[in-house]
């Protein structure tokens, strides 16, 4: 019998909180029980056809099977270029201020590799998409969890960088913010993001902002990007994605754009890890941004009907809950006679008694046990029988 491996970086993970609920769900569901899954956050919505059809085509042809560039062919990076001039009024170069990553996921955590090292600190939101806590830890450096707050508004989230910046020590060299936020869907105004680029400017900070759910806001809300603020590409970088934009989370297609040297340097780690995304995905994705330009529109609306017909649900039920601005999430604090549970119980209540499957707050980090997240990722018909699943199995409300 060998040694048992002492493995690096992994024995400090927790347990990864969802595995709990996806095996509830999967022993209800071998039960015969119908759960409607509205856990983990996996886009349902088919992606857009042109991609799917220049997909095929560029699949056939034997050049495009070789190795790609990991920096994304000039054609992809020119459109990004474009879409950022025609969606924010941002001028970018293709060639030094953007480059693909295999997915946000990917290029964050790299991101991090060259930013970071141990001895090192980042500040990161909580709670917040695990990621975006995990990833400075993979790196080696410590991250300083500062609270996201009400969900309302990113201003006191911004004071309170701020504040940790100045008494934290070593300084961090990193803050990490992504609006509208996974999972509390807390949102940013422009001038909340130029506050914050202003205070970067002075200090040795790097700003990288996570713009997961650029094109997923309700009410006629628009999310503003980072690059759009004054001085943005001297303090700042942003992660943008077709996951959710254009619904394509399996292709793993999104970029990495701003300051040039930050770039430059995720573009020199990666030419040793990677070729690139496979070479006939970034040519439908080319033709996808240049083509499908109402797709994420299209996208944002059928998010917002099940928003609406989740919370107004929850609502009529007696679950007090607040529309969110963005995201494809709802986040909603725990009903006051469950709340002393903790959301993993709660959350296996809910699976055991309602037939719902939820993500359990604690698994974003400190401050979400009282709260679960619900993904909109069923159609409104599905949607309406969650609702109904509740109400009879929450006999407390």
């Amino acid at each position: 019998m060998p040694r048992e491996i002492e493995f690096r970086r992994i024995p400090g993970l927790p347990p990864y909180v969802f595995t709990i609920i996806d095996s509830l769900k999967l022993a209800a569901r071998r039960e015969g029980r119908d759960i409607v899954d509205l856990g983990f956050g996996n886009p349902d919505l088919p992606s857009p056809q042109i991609a799917v059809d220049k997909l095929a085509e560029a699949a056939q042809n034997q050049r495009n099977h070789r190795y790609s560039a990991s920096r994304g062919i000039p054609k992809l990076r020119q459109a990004v270029a474009d879409l950022y001039q025609r969606r924010f009024g941002v001028t970018l170069d293709p060639e030094t201020q953007i480059i693909s990553t295999i997915g946000a996921k990917e290029g964050f955590s790299h991101l991090m590799w060259v930013l970071l090292q141990p001895g090192d600190a980042a500040i990161v939101p909580t709670p917040s998409y695990p990621i975006h806590i995990w990833g400075p830890y993979f790196a080696g450096a410590d991250a300083r969890q500062v609270p996201i707050g009400d969900g309302d508004d990113a201003a006191g989230f911004i004071d309170r960088v701020m504040e940790a910046w100045e008494l934290g020590w070593p300084k961090p060299r990193v803050v990490v913010l992504s609006f509208p936020h996974n999972p509390t869907t807390t949102i940013a105004q422009l001038s909340d993001l130029q506050r914050l680029v202003d205070w970067a400017k002075d200090r040795d900070v790097v700003l990288v902002h996570d713009l997961a759910y650029a094109d997923m806001s309700f009410d006629g809300w628009t999310p503003p990007s980072i690059m759009q603020c004054e001085g943005a590409t001297d303090v700042a970088v942003e992660l943008y994605s077709m996951t959710k934009s254009y619904s394509m989370a399996g292709w793993r297609v999104a970029f990495l754009v701003g300051r040039e040297d930050v770039v430059g340097a995720l573009g020199k780690l990666k030419s040793y890890l990677d070729y690139g995304t496979f070479q006939p995905i970034q040519i439908a994705a080319t033709v996808t941004l240049n083509e499908a330009l109402d797709f994420p529109a299209e996208v944002s609306e059928v998010y917002e009907s099940r928003r609406n017909a989740l919370c107004d649900g929850l609502n009529r039920i007696g679950w007090d809950i607040t529309k969110p601005a963005g995201t494809m999430f709802v986040w909603a604090r725990i009903p006051e006679p469950y709340r002393a549970m903790g959301s993993i119980e709660f959350a296996k209540l809910v699976i055991e008694t309602c037939d719902v499957a939820v993500s359990p707050g604690v698994g974003f980090g400190a401050g979400g046990d009282e709260f679960v997240r619900f993904a909109l990722i069923e159609n409104e018909h599905r949607i309406g029988q969650a609702v109904r699943g509740l109400k009879k199995g929450l006999t407390l409300l």
